[in-house]
């Protein structure tokens, strides 16, 4: 069985951005945000790498700004889906249980 690479979703980057811009942060604030969120140490430079699609996110990145903007990741990743036009979104995460950590 072989394996064909991974195709990169093609519009992630210009998503993350407009996250980034509707929610009036800049790249810095951008990278606090993501880390109180999900406890992730993130860099100004890989926000910036993020956006511009020089470097794919992590998982654990992904579902950060997920939450940080009340988004589903797959409206992220999926490059038939569409961002919400509110962002912050009303997606209800609270369904979803969270193991302490």
């Amino acid at each position: 069985m072989g394996s064909k690479p991974q195709q990169r979703p093609e519009n992630l980057g210009r998503k993350l951005r407009q996250i980034r811009e509707a929610l009036g942060f800049s790249q810095s604030e951008m990278s606090q945000h993501l880390a109180a969120e999900h406890s992730l140490q993130t860099a100004r430079s890989r926000i910036s790498e993020y956006e511009s699609g020089a470097r794919e996110p992590p998982l654990a990145i992904l579902l950060a700004y997920g939450r940080v903007a009340r988004v589903h990741v797959e409206s992220l990743i999926d490059d038939e889906a569409t961002l919400p036009d509110k962002i912050p979104g009303d997606f209800d995460f609270s369904r979803f249980k969270r193991s302490p950590t």
